[in-house]
This record gives C-alpha cells, sequence and structure tokens, in this order.
C-alpha cells in the first residue's frame, strides 16, 4: 500500500513522522489469556500511577495534546485516543476484550502513550495520504458518531478520509474476518529515528506473533 505525508504536515509540525506497518495473511480472533492478563495488569498499574497525577502531564499525552493545538484543534475538546484510553483508565473503566488486532492496538496505544489506528487493508483503495482535514469532511467513526474532520491529521484513500488519531472511521474497522491490515503510529516528534524504528518494529513482532502472518515496515517524515 502506497502511503505518503502531505508536506502542509511536515511544514507545520516539526520532526512530524508516523510508522506504518503493512500486515498481510493475519488471522484475528480471541485475545490469547495471557495477552488479556498482561492488558489487564498494565491497566490498573496505569491507575495507581494515576492517582496523584493529571493524564495530561504525561509526556506522550502532552505532546500530542500540543499537535492538535498545533493543527487548530482545541485537545480539550477532541482528546487524542491514547488520551481518552488513559481516561478511562483513570476512571477504572478498563477496556474489556474486543479481539487480537484491536487489543494490541490499545495495549500499544496506553504503553507508548501515542495515538494508534488499525485498518483493515482489504477495504482500502489506495495511495493512502495523512494530511489535516477539510472543512466539509466528515465520517461515521468509531465512537457512533459523524466526526467533523477539519483541522485533524487525517489519513484518507480514494474513497476519503478513513482514520485520525482522535478517532477512526467504521468503514475501514479491523475485525475477525481481516486477513491484511495496516497500522499507523503517530510517533512523538520528539522521538529520535532510531528510536522510532525500534519502537514501530518490536509493535510489528508482537502483532505477527500473536495473529501471524508476514509483515514489513516504514518510518514516514523527518529523514
Amino acid at each position: 500500500m502506497e502511503i505518503q505525508l502531505a508536506t502542509e504536515l511536515t511544514e507545520l509540525i516539526p520532526h512530524f513522522k508516523v510508522g506504518v506497518i503493512d500486515y498481510r495473511n493475519i488471522t484475528v480472533g480471541d485475545s490469547p489469556q495471557m495477552l488479556k492478563g498482561r492488558i489487564q495488569l498494565f491497566q490498573e498499574s496505569i491507575y495507581f500511577e494515576l492517582e496523584n497525577k493529571n493524564v495530561t502531564e504525561l509526556p506522550g499525552i502532552q505532546e500530542w495534546r500540543s499537535i492538535f493545538k498545533t493543527t487548530g484543534k482545541d485537545p480539550n475538546r477532541y482528546r487524542h485516543s491514547a488520551e481518552a484510553l488513559y481516561r478511562r483508565v483513570k476512571k477504572k473503566n478498563y477496556l474489556s476484550s474486543i479481539q487480537s488486532a484491536t487489543d494490541l492496538n490499545n495495549f500499544f496505544s496506553l504503553q507508548y502513550q501515542v495515538p494508534m489506528g488499525i485498518y483493515d487493508q482489504d477495504l482500502l483503495v489506495g495511495p493512502v495520504e495523512i494530511r489535516l482535514g477539510a472543512e466539509n469532511e466528515e465520517y461515521l467513526g468509531l465512537n457512533g458518531r459523524i466526526n467533523s474532520l477539519n483541522r485533524l491529521i487525517i489519513s484518507s484513500d480514494q474513497n476519503g478520509p478513513f482514520g485520525s488519531p482522535f478517532v477512526d472511521s467504521e468503514r475501514t474497522a479491523v475485525t475477525t474476518n481481516t486477513k491484511n491490515a495496516l497500522q499507523i503510529i503517530y510517533l512523538r516528534p520528539s522521538t529520535d529515528t532510531e528510536e522510532a524504528k525500534k519502537l514501530t518494529e518490536s509493535i510489528m513482532n508482537m502483532f505477527t506473533q500473536i495473529n501471524g502472518g508476514e509483515a514489513s515496515y516504514q518510518i514516514l517524515g523527518d529523514h
């Protein structure tokens, strides 16, 4: 899948970069007990860590809030997906298991404090561009609402926008029928390229350990 970053983003946000992983022939199903246990324990440890701390004090959460501000979105009204996950955990509203691909996506998002999206590649018509949303653009999100995409960072294919670090669309959601997937990791701009590669590669390796298949990755931006 050909994927590119719009120059308006890289000009607006210095060192903007994303990790992109291409999965083929995967099997998405119930998460193994080991993963469910790990996610549960991790959420409990975050809950205790946040007892005397605001979610917005966490470095990754903070950095992505400032990116939303830079693109012209109020981070208090539009909370990026990693912050939304952390706020749920702080309220002890722990994430329940959905399926292996989404569970892993949420786990890594919590682990690295960055928004991430995973999409069914067979529902995409390439090429894909990561850019800023226009005034009239919107989609039905996984939150069950029609979301305005104006000034949000979005991923868009030939059929229009499908993903964002705010909320992803229903149109390209991964299910247990998904065989090929595209994962986008909205890295912190402060992460250097070597670290970005390591992080993306470790996500890819754990994902294929659980879901099988083959995978390759690339880092876009900040070269």
